[in-house]
C-alpha cells in the first residue's frame, strides 16, 4: 500500500470540552452537544463566529438524516466545510483525520468536532435493546438471535480458548477502569468496585457480564482543531497529532479475519510510522473498551504486550495510573461515560487533558506523548492517533 500523506505536525487540538454526564433529562442530544461545544469553545478561547468546519457524528436519540447540518444550525455555525460521519466507536478518530486532511489542504482552518446523545434517558429500554440486537448479517447472523454483547461474547471467548485469558483478569480491567473514574469529576460512575463484584455481576452473554459491558449515558463531547500555526495564538496550549492511521477489515463479524486479531495492528503501524515513534514512546493510551475484552485485546494489537499477555500485563497493574503504560485515565466507556459516538471522543479529550498536565490524582506523571483509538462495529473499522505536546 502507498504511505499516506504525513499530516505529522501540521494541526493541533486547541479545544476540548465535555456535557454534563449521567443521566441529564432535562437536555436533548443536541442540547448536550451543544454544552460540550460552548466548553470546547470556552477552553481554546474561540467564538462561535471562528469556527468554518463542523464535523459530527450519528444520533439514534435524535437520528436527523442531515445531522451535521442540523448541529450548525441549532450552534449557529455557518461554515465551509460540513459532513456527518458514521463509522461506529471509529468515528471521532476518523473524523479527526478527516479535519486534519482538510486544513492541511485549506479547505477549513478551525473545525469543530461534535458528538453524543441523551442515550440513558432519551430512550426507552425497549429501544435500547433493540439497538443492540439490530446488528449482523440478515440472512447468516440475524436469524440465530445475535447481539452486540454476544458477538463480544464470542471474541472473550476465543481470547479465553487460545491464550488462557482468565474471568478474572478481564474483570481486573473493568475495576482499574472504576478506579481511575472515581478521580475524574465529571464521570457517570461514582461507586468502587471489586474483582468480585464483576464476577458477581448479572450475565449479560457469557463470558461477560453487567460490569463487562460499556454504559448507557447522556453525554456530548467535542474537541477543536487547527492549524499548527493558528494553534500557537491561542488560549491553551496546543497538542499537536503526530501519527494517525485508518484501517477496514470487514462489517459482519462472519468476516472478520480472525476473532482474536483485528485491524488495529494496521492502523497502529500506520500511525507509529508517520509519527516516527514505536509502542515503547507512548507514555499512556486512551483505548476503546466497550467491553472489558476490547482494551485487552488492543494492548496486543499495538505491540504493548505479546499476543495472549495482556491478562497478565493488566493484572500485574501496568495499566493503572502509575504503572508503565496507564490506560483509560478518565474511566473509558466502561466507567467515564459511553452516548454513542461521544464514547470514543471522550479518550482523545482525556489525551489532550493529560498531555496539557495538572490533573490532579489521576495525572500521568511525565506524560508528553499518548495513543488514543477508537474502533467501530464488532473491531471492524479502526483508527489510531498519536498526540504529543510537543512538535518533537
Amino acid at each position: 500500500m502507498k504511505a499516506p500523506a504525513s499530516l505529522k505536525n501540521k494541526v493541533a487540538i486547541v479545544g476540548v470540552g465535555e456535557s454534563d454526564i449521567g443521566r441529564v433529562p432535562h437536555m436533548t442530544g443536541l442540547g448536550l452537544n451543544a454544552q460540550a461545544a460552548k466548553r470546547a469553545l470556552d477552553d481554546a478561547g474561540l467564538k462561535v463566529s471562528d469556527i468554518d468546519g463542523l464535523l459530527t457524528a450519528y444520533s439514534f436519540t435524535e437520528p436527523y438524516f442531515m445531522l451535521a447540518s442540523v448541529m450548525c444550525e441549532y450552534l449557529g455555525i455557518k461554515p465551509h466545510y460540513n459532513a456527518s460521519m458514521v463509522v461506529g466507536g471509529a468515528s471521532p478518530a476518523v473524523m479527526l483525520k478527516h479535519a486534519a486532511e482538510a486544513i492541511a489542504a485549506g479547505q477549513a482552518e478551525t473545525i469543530l468536532v461534535v458528538a453524543g446523545e441523551n442515550r440513558a434517558s432519551g430512550q426507552s429500554r425497549d429501544a435500547a435493546m433493540a439497538a443492540l440486537v439490530a446488528v449482523g448479517h440478515p440472512y447468516y447472523e440475524q436469524p440465530y438471535g445475535t447481539s452486540i454483547p454476544g458477538f463480544y461474547a464470542m471474541i472473550a471467548q476465543r481470547h479465553m480458548h487460545e491464550y488462557g485469558t482468565t474471568r478474572e483478569q478481564m474483570a481486573m480491567m473493568a475495576v482499574q477502569t472504576r478506579d481511575h473514574a472515581l478521580l475524574h469529576p465529571n464521570a457517570h460512575m461514582k461507586k468502587p468496585i471489586t474483582v468480585q463484584d464483576v464476577l458477581n455481576a448479572k450475565p449479560i452473554a457469557d463470558p461477560l457480564g453487567m460490569l463487562d459491558c460499556c454504559l448507557i449515558s447522556d453525554a456530548g463531547g467535542a474537541f477543536i482543531v487547527t492549524s499548527a500555526e493558528r494553534a500557537r495564538d491561542l488560549k491553551s496550549k496546543p497538542i499537536y497529532l503526530q501519527g494517525i492511521g485508518e484501517y477496514h477489515t470487514h462489517e459482519h463479524l462472519m468476516c472478520a479475519p480472525s476473532l482474536t486479531e483485528f485491524g488495529a495492528t494496521e492502523s497502529g503501524r500506520i500511525a507509529f510510522e508517520m509519527a516516527g515513534l514505536g509502542p515503547k514512546d507512548m507514555d499512556f493510551a486512551e483505548l476503546y473498551d466497550c467491553f472489558s475484552i476490547v482494551p485487552m485485546i488492543e494492548l496486543e494489537e499495538f505491540g504493548f504486550c505479546g499476543r495472549g499477555e495482556s491478562g497478565a500485563f493488566v493484572a500485574e497493574g501496568h495499566t493503572r495510573i502509575g504503572g508503565s503504560l496507564p490506560i483509560n485515565t478518565h474511566g473509558g466507556m466502561l466507567s467515564h461515560a459511553h452516548a454513542g459516538a461521544a464514547g470514543g471522543l471522550f479518550g482523545i479529550v482525556e489525551a489532550v487533558r493529560q498531555l496539557r498536565g495538572g490533573q490532579g490524582a489521576r495525572q500521568v506523571e511525565g506524560a508528553e506523548v499518548a495513543l488514543v483509538h477508537n474502533e467501530g462495529a464488532i473491531l471492524s473499522s479502526h483508527c489510531t492517533l498519536i498526540l504529543a505536546n510537543d512538535k518533537g
